[in-house]
């Protein structure tokens, strides 16, 4: 089942979201200092691209420099990112069929404006690899 939502997911939300997420971590990476940016961004945009069958998690062992970097992520990407899945997330509750599918986008909202100090895990292992 959640091989079908993937796809559906795909085509109707998922490969846009990816370009938006790869487009930031590759402006991102530009920079040394961008670098743990991009490389969050390339990982919040595999998960937009197959987002059913995972589940965010928050890593214990992050501490300040992950607060300090999702400041700085909320600055540099966080808000466009979300803006991009509220606007998606609109257009996709307007039908009926849509609407499972808005309502996934806006659960990709908090880990797209603070992605630092959490971590994406199939949802048979909720708790992570720690």
């Amino acid at each position: 089942m959640k091989t079908l939502l993937n796809l559906i997911w795909l085509v109707l939300s998922g490969f846009w979201l990816f370009l938006g997420y790869l487009f930031a971590g590759l402006l991102l990476c530009v920079t040394i200092i961008g670098i743990p940016f991009g490389l969050a961004a390339f990982r919040i945009g595999l998960y937009a691209l197959w987002p059913f069958g995972q589940t965010v998690v928050d890593r214990r062992d992050a501490g300040a420099p992950s607060c300090v970097g999702n400041v700085l992520w909320l600055v540099l990407a966080g808000w466009w990112l979300a803006l991009g899945h509220i606007v998606t997330g609109i257009a996709l509750c307007v039908t009926i069929v849509g609407i499972p599918f808005g309502i996934a986008n806006f659960k990709l909202i908090p880990v797209s404006l603070l992605p630092l100090g959490k971590e994406i895990v199939p949802t048979d292992q909720p708790f992570g690899t720690r």
